[in-house]
């Protein structure tokens, strides 16, 4: 526990559809005195992602669909191209991913490989995201993927050139950071040479 950190008080804001909390807290300053600050922290749980890839098609699996936050600010479309990725609920980080994967793509994974943890916007959501990868191939499609009804997704299912995913980057295409990190991370590592 950081003895620098003393929590005065919590209070919830909202606890619609996550959970949106106003932290007062005392911090001991380098200076060596205390410096009562607060800040809001919007916890919507934990999270995992993958990249799915195909060595021999030199292909990665993407998926594209409309996000709300992305259209009020600005987007014209609301429609994001991500990797595939879901909230951990109860679940460890590779039994969620697995299930997602198939929900989200139709792809059924059993050999999932994580590359890497990372906190994606630490400045306002408590959500660490658990970074997977794992090969695909034709047989492993069990159905559409599409997401399920009852979260109410609806979920395009990609299937791209790494190359020509890595140049959506660079177009503004692909404006999402946990996959621009993955497709990174697939370039960087020769994942498909």
């Amino acid at each position: 526990m950081n003895s620098n950190v003393k929590i005065r008080q919590t209070e919830v804001l909202s606890d619609n559809w996550y959970t949106l909390r106003k932290v007062t807290y005392d911090y001991l300053t380098k200076e060596g005195t205390w410096q009562t600050q607060s800040r809001e922290a919007y916890d919507r749980g934990n999270g995992a992602t993958i990249l799915l890839y195909n060595q021999e098609q030199k292909t990665v699996i993407l998926t594209r669909q409309f996000r709300l936050p992305t259209f009020v600010n600005g987007n014209p479309t609301g429609m994001l191209i991500e990797a595939c990725a879901g909230l951990l609920d109860k679940d460890n980080a590779e039994d969620c991913i697995k299930r997602e994967t198939e929900e989200e793509t139709g792809y059924q994974v059993s050999d999932v490989r994580k590359i890497f943890e990372a906190y994606m916007s630490p400045g306002s959501v408590t959500e660490i995201l658990y970074f997977f990868v794992a090969e695909y191939a034709k047989d492993m499609k069990v159905n559409e993927g599409g997401g399920v009804a009852h979260e109410q997704e609806n979920i395009e299912v990609l299937e791209l050139p790494l190359d020509e995913a890595l140049h959506m980057i660079k177009t503004g295409e692909i404006k999402d950071a946990k996959t621009i990190m993955l497709l990174q991370y697939a370039k960087l590592e020769n994942l498909l040479a």
